[in-house]
């Protein structure tokens, strides 16, 4: 057979550099296009500690040890009038081996990604665009456009790693949006926003609306902070109309933890909108293709998975072409353990996320002194150990039990709202 690469991976983002990354590393011919030219904004700055792991496997934890990127120990929840809350410490996970991350810049981040890329010898193809992929019986066929310059390519197979864009979730239809996470998010970066007084000062904070939204505030550099309100869908409809930068002042005034922490904050970045934050697909995986990363399935940002989920999702694409190169078996069935692992993480994290914007398990999330072992079972998922011990997965059953009692016997303070819809008008 003729091939240009052994692989191609599409998309340049945290899940296509770990699939190109270590294909590379196990001694594939890799080309990897990227439709822009780094560096690039992108949403998603907040890392778990489990992206350790992958740091680890792809030679870069070093590099991010010496980036200055500021150190993540965890987070910090409060509710909307910041009178309740409490601290959320990695290093109570039970089974995180180093629980210390980060909080990065994604256009700083995704160019270390994608220059370890180059040093391990990808062919990385900077504004290239893959207009079309078709699937031969043995081969992967790329057509790809770079400075309406018209190219094909053949592969043995390809990692979709085109995020939301989705190449082959599109392509195939493969998508199921999440109708209970219908989501937007209102965003920006301001500087003069205040560290945290005490225990990790670059800890993310998650604070709770009184309605059934919520507010993030992410250091990512020592003058940098993001900061962004995610509205259901239906409250973001209730807001008077105005521009994104009205709409961003407007939540953060009448929540009056964050307009406290924003009183001499001053903006530095354009005002963002993104919506419709979760989907999943039917399948990860085809006759010489595998998704990875947002390309596959997304969450709503709440517990920060994105960036952690894509880099494990890539580096497990690239075992798993590995293995298939070894068989010479590119099948469906040949990745079926593939999507089966891919949709297990995407269910456990679901979970949580949905649990989220219901009342019940708000109160008891951000309750400032929740039982110590169970606490420590939620924070294991939390901090990235999806396929935790059944000791943890049963512990966290337990606590999924109280939410589903708390709706009803009310077993701790009820802090927040049960009528969700409510909020604006």
């Amino acid at each position: 057979m003729s091939y240009d690469f052994d692989f191609a991976v599409a998309g340049g983002g945290p899940a296509g550099c770990s699939a190109a990354i270590h294909l590379a590393q196990l001694g594939h011919s890799v080309v990897l296009f990227e439709r822009e030219t780094f560096p690039r904004f992108h949403i998603g700055e907040s890392l778990l500690s489990t992206a350790n792991d992958a740091f680890a496997i792809l030679g870069l934890a070093d590099r991010m040890a010496a980036a200055g990127f500021p150190e993540k120990w965890g987070a910090r929840l409060y509710t909307h009038d910041g009178q309740t809350g409490r601290g959320v410490n990695f290093a109570e996970a039970s089974e995180v081996r180093r629980p210390q991350t980060y909080q990065v810049p994604r256009a700083v981040f995704d160019q270390i990604l994608l220059e370890r890329a180059r040093e391990v010898g990808v062919d990385v193809r900077e504004g290239c665009r893959v207009t079309a992929c078709e699937f031969a019986p043995d081969a992967a066929v790329l057509d790809t456009d770079r400075d309406s310059v018209p190219q094909r390519i053949r592969a043995r197979a390809i990692v979709d790693a085109t995020g939301r864009q989705g190449l082959i979730a599109r392509k195939f239809a493969l998508r199921t949006d999440e109708p209970l996470l219908a989501n937007i998010a209102i965003f920006s970066h301001y500087s003069n926003v205040p560290r945290l007084a005490e225990g990790g000062p670059n800890d993310i904070r998650i604070i709770a609306r009184n309605d059934s939204g919520w507010f993030w505030l992410i250091p990512i550099s020592g003058e940098l902070m993001s900061v962004g309100v995610v509205l259901p869908r239906s409250l973001y409809l209730q807001m008077p109309e105005g521009s994104p930068e009205e709409r961003l002042d407007r939540a953060i005034a009448d929540t009056p933890a964050v307009a406290e922490l924003m009183r001499e904050a001053r903006r530095e970045w354009p005002v963002r909108v993104e919506k419709d934050f979760s989907y999943s697909s039917s399948k990860y995986a085809g006759d010489r293709w595998i998704l990875a990363g947002d390309a596959g399935s997304f969450l709503d940002p709440v517990f920060s998975t994105g960036v952690s989920i894509a880099m494990e999702s890539g580096i497990e694409a690239a075992v798993e072409l590995d293995r298939a190169l070894k068989n010479d078996d590119f099948s469906a069935r040949a990745f079926k353990a593939f999507s089966r692992r891919q949709l297990r993480r995407f269910r456990t994290f679901r979970r949580f996320v949905v649990g989220f914007y219901t009342p019940q398990f708000r109160d008891l999330f951000f309750r400032p002194d929740p039982p110590r072992l169970l606490f420590r079972a939620v924070v294991t998922v939390l901090a990235g150990r999806w396929n935790a011990s059944l000791r943890t997965r049963l512990l966290n059953n337990v606590f999924f039990g109280l939410v589903a009692l708390q709706k009803r016997f009310a077993l701790t303070r009820r802090i927040f709202r049960r009528d969700q819809n409510a909020g604006y008008g």
